[in-house]
């Protein structure tokens, strides 16, 4: 079992704020200016943004819309989209561009499913017309195999493994024991191949002890997951309950512990489960108390921001802010500065952008997609 490094960091946390409130905002960070731009804003709880092989932006609406971002003007929804769950924290969530979507035009995308058994998180396979007006030949590659009552917890980010392969996050639906039930997809990690069929790798493939399509279990609700493009490590991020939010580094067959050990507590303020270790459970690599309500989750590696190459920059709801963290040459973090704190609003995503400036979505009725990127050096 992993040893738990405390979630007091050895260097101070730090908060920047926006030096001025224009459109352009330039921001002074630890280590470097940034200018963080406008690029949309009206879109109606925007989940997340992909970039487009032309530069455009493919932009997910959670009521059920995807959209294209082009120089500042947002087209009209995206025919093709099904029908999604769009109640409480349900509704059209992630998406992801195949590898090869520059020729085939294909993507996968997340979204809450309602059948008259209640609603649970479906993946799907499509591919963008050449027009971008619509989706075609929409295919279900992965559904939860239980829908349960209830809107939250969902889970549904996708990260496309170099093999091509797809990890898809599922929350608990809160039900925290569907967690530790093996034969559940619900507070798992998923492994699948693009077509839906079950990777050769994969720790139950046989579907004895648990579903084959399960890679790990015992999360709560993850929604951030990435790869580091360096060493091709995997990595989650979750909710906790009051405290306890987590990074994990999800291993095939390994169980991550909730609710059966967690930082956090109940939201009435009662202990959940039996601490915060047990033998044959995994450590998180690093825990917040109190919760920051992480959504999506990113290891740097990009030419723009080389003083953060292979820092962890992890979007957050509660506190609205993009929380950057540094690990040491042992892997513990050591050191964390919150950006933008208050300054735009619920940040659900953030990604990388070709070029290697940031880009990221607000969770708002009236949600923007904003560019991060390296400003003038700093005055003073």
């Amino acid at each position: 079992m992993k040893r738990m490094p405390a979630f007091h960091f050895a260097a101070a946390l730090v908060l920047f704020g926006a030096v001025s409130a224009d459109a352009a905002d330039t921001i002074n960070t630890q280590e470097l200016a940034v200018r963080v731009e406008k690029l949309a804003d009206g879109l109606e709880h925007p989940w997340a943004v992909e970039v487009l092989p032309d530069g455009a932006y493919l932009v997910t609406e959670r009521p059920g819309r995807m959209r294209i971002v082009r120089d500042g003007k947002v087209s009209d929804p995206i025919v093709g989209v099904p029908k999604v769950s769009a109640r409480g924290q349900g509704g059209l969530m992630d998406v992801a561009l195949a590898p090869d979507f520059a020729t085939s035009r294909k993507l996968y995308f997340t979204a809450a499913i309602a059948s008259s058994q209640g609603s649970g998180t479906e993946a799907f396979s499509a591919t963008l017309s050449t027009d971008e007006k619509t989706l075609d030949a929409v295919t279900p590659i992965f559904t939860m195999r239980r829908f349960t009552s209830g809107n939250i917890q969902y889970g549904s980010r996708i990260a496309i493994a170099p093999d091509g392969t797809l990890f898809i996050t599922v929350g608990d639906r809160g039900n925290r024991d569907r967690s530790q039930n093996w034969q559940d997809d619900a507070g798992s990690i998923i492994h699948i191949n693009a077509d839906g069929s079950i990777p050769a790798d994969n720790p139950f493939r046989d579907g004895g002890k648990a579903l084959p399509e399960i890679w790990s279990k015992g999360h709560r609700n993850p929604q951030g997951i990435t790869f580091d493009a360096k060493d091709g490590k995997l990595y989650t991020v979750e909710h906790g309950a009051r405290g306890g939010d987590e990074i994990n580094q999800p291993e095939a067959g390994k169980n991550y512990g909730w609710p059966i050990i967690t930082y956090g507590r109940d939201y009435s303020g009662a202990e959940i489960g039996e601490g915060t270790a047990k033998e044959g459970l995994e450590q998180p690599l690093h825990y917040w108390d109190p919760s920051i309500a992480p959504g999506a989750l990113i290891v740097y590696r990009g030419a723009m921001f080389p003083e953060w190459d292979g820092n962890f920059i992890v979007a957050a709801l509660k506190f609205q802010l993009l929380s950057r963290m540094q690990r040491d040459d042992g892997g513990a973090f050591v050191t964390e500065e919150r950006l933008f704190k208050g300054e735009y609003g619920r940040v659900r995503d953030v990604v990388v952008a070709p070029d290697g400036a940031l880009l990221m979505v607000t969770d708002e009725d009236n949600g923007a997609l904003l560019r991060i990127s390296r400003a003038q050096a700093r005055n003073g």
